[in-house]
């Protein structure tokens, strides 16, 4: 019984060190990130304005 606790735990320690994230990652997103700027779904915060598109034109990508 104690093997089987033992295969569970590093079972679960194997998962948790795999990515978070499944989602695919549009070229779109990859490059508005990669300027420091952030996407939001709806509109931007009142200071930042939309510059262009994330996740295949389904959120905004917002700068200052």
């Amino acid at each position: 019984m104690k093997i089987l606790y033992l295969l569970f735990a590093v079972f679960l320690l194997l998962f948790q060190a795999t990515s978070g994230s499944a989602d695919p990652l549009f070229p779109d997103t990859v490059e508005c990130r990669s300027q420091g700027k952030f996407c939001r779904a709806g509109p931007c915060p009142t200071t930042f304005a939309a510059t262009a598109t994330c996740h295949g034109g389904m959120m905004n990508c917002c700068s200052k």
